[in-house]
């Protein structure tokens, strides 16, 4: 029996890329999944080619946006991917406005998300994963304030985490901070920003790249992290294409 058999798992950002990744595999083992993303055309798409995966369409940044999830389906497990993409171009070359983008949108919505977790509860032994990005330890010189939001959100996980053992909720956070995909959407955008800041071909921009992960590699993550939580709860992991690497 797959381990994702009779779980209930909810993807906030799962219309695409690593999102929907996570969404197939799980909704492929047997689990109940909802997909919730603000494309309504790539919900639809995601239900034509995905069989029984249930959708949502919102703004997961919003205030509400938790309990209008937990109001369809309360997780098992709560995977946190959804995110905008950062505006490119060197630091003085921005405004605060294109700088603060994944402010307001991704860490929005890791604190709405971890603090109704947290505040419901949800149930003991769920499992909250962050997707965060390997930008968030290595920096991102191009992409304004991405770097900065994507550490933030670690920082959510992990004090969501002591709260949790504090509270003795029995929820388990974990951050993942997946190194560039060139294979993703989000992946090629910054890939383009990359060569065209270094002035060289995208081509060898990623041959550059320390073997990167790609989207199924970040899926089998969440699964390692989430059924072998003892080995995993309260950490920070790289996701390369070697797999995982604890770096707290």
């Amino acid at each position: 029996m797959s381990v994702w058999t009779g779980k209930k798992i909810v993807v906030i950002g799962g219309s695409r890329g690593v999102g929907r990744q996570i969404v197939e595999s799980a909704a492929a083992e047997g689990a109940r999944v909802l997909a919730v993303a603000r494309d309504v055309g790539r919900l639809q798409q995601l239900t034509r080619e995905v069989a029984g995966v249930q959708v949502l369409a919102l703004d997961a940044s919003a205030e509400d946006a938790p309990a209008r999830v937990f109001a369809v389906l309360e997780p098992d497990v709560l995977v946190l991917c959804a995110g905008v993409f950062p505006t490119v171009g060197p630091l003085h070359q921005l405004t605060w406005q294109e700088f603060a983008v994944n402010w307001e949108a991704d860490v929005k919505m890791a604190f709405h998300f971890s603090k109704a977790a947290l505040s419901r509860p949800l149930p003991q032994g769920a499992s909250v994963v962050m997707i965060a990005s390997g930008a968030a330890l290595a920096g991102s010189p191009v992409s304004g304030g991405y770097a900065g939001a994507k550490r933030t959100q670690i920082f959510i996980a992990n004090y969501a985490q002591k709260e949790s053992d504090r509270l003795r909720l029995g929820l388990r956070f974990t951050a993942l901070a997946p190194r560039m995909m060139p294979d993703t959407e989000l992946g090629k955008h910054a890939v383009a920003a990359y060569a065209q800041y270094l002035g060289i071909p995208e081509a060898a921009f990623i041959q550059s790249l320390d073997t990167p992960p790609v989207a199924a590699d970040v899926a089998t993550a969440v699964i390692q992290v989430v059924t072998k939580p003892d080995q995993h709860q309260g950490k920070v992991f790289i996701v390369s294409g070697r797999g995982l690497e604890a770096v707290s």
